[in-house]
């Protein structure tokens, strides 16, 4: 598995914990920036990870601003993408077993350190369960590819 990381300037500090995370759990990655504290706009970096991640360029990815909100809304804008904003690790294993997400979103200013280390541990030794699920996986695809609304409209 290959993960890109990115975040912005209200992010660097947790990059560097998630960062050491991969090191322990032996996981290559691509660290897309940003690199400083000098303030950022967080939509350049999550550009750079989700569009990896919707290329197939890396398997998955690990976004972190303030909030976590923001590098959320980039990241769903791109087909493929499956970015999930969580707080705890209940959520991180669910988006994974249920909805494959492919990018997590942390929120540097509001997600202790220790915190972030077993959401993202639990999220990225978590696999899909697929079966009920990936109807519904293909679902989101159709509504990505406008299908739907074609149908419907």
């Amino acid at each position: 598995m290959i993960v890109g990381i990115g975040c912005d300037h209200a992010g660097l500090e947790m990059k560097e914990e998630m960062l050491a995370l991969l090191k322990d759990l032996g996981i290559e990655y691509k660290d897309f920036g940003t690199f400083s504290e000098q303030s950022v706009d967080y939509p350049d970096f999550g550009l750079r990870v989700s569009e990896a991640v919707s290329k197939g360029e890396v398997n998955r990815g690990l976004l972190i601003c303030g909030t976590g909100i923001g590098m959320s809304i980039v990241a769903n804008k791109f087909n493929g993408v499956r970015a999930a904003l969580c707080h705890e690790p209940y959520s991180a294993r669910m988006s994974r077993l249920h909805n494959d997400s492919n990018i997590l979103v942390l929120g540097g200013r509001v997600t202790g350190k220790g915190l972030a280390r077993e959401i993202a541990r639990v999220w990225f030794t978590t696999d899909f369960e697929g079966g009920r699920h990936s109807k519904r996986l293909d679902k989101i695809k159709e509504i990505e590819e406008g299908r739907c609304l074609k149908e419907k409209g």
